[in-house]
């Protein structure tokens, strides 16, 4: 990408409305942005997001289109992105550490309760939904391991609402159960390179296998 086409896409992240976001400390930090994505932008990336007929994470890998989704990835992978998130979880952040993958579908084993693995410093989610009536698939931040209700914040995954968290001990997050589509794009900055190729390699497997099903029709 040519560099005056890398400051453009600086513009398609609200950056000032994140260092101004409230970082919520207790019990773990988070933040949340509403319109992080602006509202055109945000439904432009949501027309052209790419969906699974079957559930999980698969790597963000950019098309050759350069349509505003891939647009939209760039900018996410950009350096502005990563040192705003540094600077607002005061914790160092490595670029070539970020792991970018997506979510397009929901399962109904989806949204347990979990704190993230060890190897993810700050998990990071952009959501692209025009609407959501649902009770199910909004995420919730937690207060412990063993109670869904027990809530701190609850995020519709509406257009452009970015949530981010720094990972510990204590970040429990999960949902109540949904089926269906739910666009989520997920950034976690790793603790080094070595584990976001692990993980990575271990998603693109997963993803391979999802489409060879698709393909065979199971």
């Amino acid at each position: 990408m040519m560099l005056a086409d890398s400051l453009a896409d600086i513009g398609l992240l609200d950056l000032g409305a994140l260092a101004h976001a409230k970082l919520v400390r207790e019990p773990f930090d988070f933040l949340v942005v509403p319109h992080f994505v602006p509202a055109d932008m945000a439904a432009a990336a949501r027309r052209c997001f790419p969906l699974s007929a079957h559930g999980g994470v698969a790597p963000a890998v950019p098309a050759a289109s350069g349509d505003c989704f891939d647009r939209l990835l760039d900018a996410l992978r950009g350096p502005a992105f990563t040192e705003a998130m540094a600077a607002k979880f005061g914790v160092f952040l490595d670029p070539r550490a970020l792991m970018v993958t997506i979510r397009s579908r929901c399962r109904p084993q989806d949204g347990r309760i979990h704190a993230d693995s060890e190897d993810k410093v700050v998990t990071a989610l952009i959501y692209l939904n025009a609407s959501w009536p649902h009770t199910g698939g909004m995420l919730r931040l937690l207060r412990g391991p063993d109670d869904i209700d027990a809530t701190v914040a609850e995020v519709p995954p509406l257009d452009g609402t970015l949530l981010a968290f720094r990972r510990s001990e204590h970040s429990f997050h999960g949902h109540l159960p949904y089926e269906g589509v739910r666009r989520a794009i997920m950034l976690n900055w790793m603790v080094d390179v070595g584990a976001t190729r692990r993980e990575t390699w271990r998603h693109s497997l997963s993803a391979t296998a999802k489409r060879l099903m698709d393909v065979v029709g199971v």
